[in-house]
């Protein structure tokens, strides 16, 4: 009988093992004050919350999970919204737009089903200092920090150093919102197999001292959708390569991103080129900044930009920051200098942001 009952009591336990399951809740909340000038035609500045997020990160909160299914196998989810913090509103135009996903996870890598992040926002981790910030890359191409698409298949796996992914979407962006919320291509069509869809792919090395990574994605046009892509022999695709080296209190990342965009009829093709640092002046205090700039092949109609940040660690999960910037236009160019914002076409922006961030 004490046989007996030892023998369920052990299977009870495996199984009991290999039903382990946990939901964590996270977060992120950046709220930030920022000026600049020439907000407008007329040369106007302007003070304001960033209605994007704030100075450093995306406010965003999230939930994610994992189930043990045994054999080193892993039911995994992950809900994310993003919200802004000046006012408790949604961004993305969705509930979860951040990212919303399940998938299984092995010793093999990973693949997920839903709204993914694509490898070419993956692939500018590290790589890109300031990372999704108020005054970075972003400002220059908004698809870079808002790189997700609808009904996609997502994989990632590492293998001794080396990170290989790939997403496929069906349908890569359900969304009416214009701009970098929603570019109104839902695609899943049976009139039409290639409307809207969207492919990428990542290799990245990682060594004790650098790490390397090349990208590409391909996103393809639909009747309606924006940005120029009105049908699905047009194409926006975007390559990247980077490099990246590091010591205990440094780092430096570089990279080039060329596009070309069917889309458009007048500056098709661009490059954009970054190259950041950052150092560790103490334990609390890092020294960060970084210099872009956006070329078009086939006018003149480029952009430079020069930032700079300073973020003092109050803790683990909380900082203070400042950040300044500079963006410059030629020709009737208009990229603001904080994402989201204007500035006069033609025209010069100085920028001044500080704010308060913490994670949980």
């Amino acid at each position: 009988m004490k046989k007996a009952i030892a023998i369920a009591a052990t299977a009870f336990v495996a199984t009991a093992a290999h039903a382990q399951s946990n939901v964590t809740i996270y977060g992120i909340i950046d709220a930030a004050v920022e000026t600049y000038t020439n907000a407008d035609a007329a040369g106007n500045s302007v003070t304001r919350m960033p209605t994007l997020g704030g100075g450093m990160f995306p406010s965003r909160l999230g939930f994610r999970g994992s189930e043990d299914l045994g054999d080193g196998l892993k039911a995994i989810f992950q809900l994310e919204n993003g919200f802004a913090p000046d006012t408790g509103a949604q961004n993305q135009n969705r509930l979860f737009g951040r990212q919303a996903w399940v998938g299984l996870q092995g010793k093999w890598g990973q693949l997920t089903l839903g709204r993914n992040y694509n490898m070419l926002n993956i692939s500018t981790y590290d790589f890109d200092i300031l990372g999704p910030s108020q005054y970075g890359l972003g400002s220059l191409d908004s698809f870079i920090p808002n790189g997700r698409s609808d009904n996609s298949l997502a994989y990632r796996g590492t293998f001794s150093g080396v990170t290989l992914g790939a997403t496929y979407s069906l349908g890569r962006d359900t969304s009416t919102a214009g701009g970098a919320s929603g570019t109104s291509c839902a695609g899943e069509s049976a009139t039409d197999a290639i409307a809207c869809r969207e492919w990428s792919t990542m290799v990245r090395y990682d060594a004790q001292s650098f790490s390397l990574v090349g990208a590409f994605d391909r996103i393809y046009g639909g009747a309606g959708a924006a940005n120029g892509l009105t049908s699905s022999d047009k194409t926006d695709s975007r390559g990247h390569i980077a490099a990246l080296i590091k010591q205990d209190d440094w780092k430096v990342g570089a990279g080039w991103i060329a596009r070309n965009n069917q889309g458009s009829t007048t500056q098709p093709r661009s490059d954009l080129f970054y190259i950041g640092a950052a150092y560790n002046v103490t334990p609390f205090f890092t020294l960060d900044g970084q210099i872009a700039t956006l070329n078009y092949k086939a006018t003149n109609n480029d952009s430079k930009q020069i930032l700079i940040r300073g973020i003092y660690n109050l803790s683990k999960r909380s900082a203070v920051y400042v950040a300044a910037g500079h963006i410059s236009n030629d020709g009737t160019a208009a990229v603001a200098l904080s994402a989201g914002g204007s500035v006069g076409a033609g025209k010069a922006s100085n920028g001044l942001i500080t704010g308060i961030k913490h994670s949980f």
